[in-house]
């Protein structure tokens, strides 16, 4: 990503939603944007996995955990996956673990807070939802931009 989130809210601000800054930075990219792919799973990381193994292309994965505290849905094994397929970023409603490992690699993730027992796996969950937390909408489609400052969607690409 080239354009701060805070550039892009002074030039964009009527287009942008803007979530409620709840979300701390672990991956070893700070800054990462591109078209949003979304999962809807509760404590359960099946289907992000099954998502994360397929070509990122830049695009970016926003996980809907229900902000469960309970659990983590990405761990240092995801977030290399995510790496190695081309993805950009995670954010997730939701907690990580491995977030030592997870800083070492050069993949966006964004996550509520860390913990250390992992998610069920029972196959559950929905991709390709408009999903609701943070205070916005996101769907499938939407651009996505994150970094230091915040993490901000528009309906399109705007940089």
């Amino acid at each position: 990503m080239t354009t701060p989130t805070t550039d892009l809210c002074d030039a964009h601000e009527e287009r942008l939603r803007i979530l409620t800054p709840i979300f701390m930075d672990y991956g070893g990219r700070r800054s990462f944007s591109g078209p949003v792919v979304t999962v809807k799973a509760f404590e359960d990381n099946s289907l992000v996995r099954e998502t994360l193994a397929e070509n990122g292309d830049g695009r970016v994965l926003v996980v809907d955990g229900g902000g469960s505290l309970r659990c983590a849905l990405v761990g240092d094994n995801l977030a290399a996956l995510a790496r190695d397929n081309g993805w950009s970023g995670v954010v997730v409603y939701g907690c990580i673990r491995d977030s030592g490992e997870i800083r070492e690699l050069d993949i966006g993730v964004k996550a509520l807070n860390v913990h250390p027992r992992r998610s069920e796996k029972r196959g559950e969950g929905e991709r390709d939802v408009p999903v609701t937390f943070a205070g916005v909408t996101i769907a499938p489609g939407d651009w996505l931009y994150a970094d230091e400052d915040g993490v901000v969607v528009a309906d399109e690409a705007l940089d």
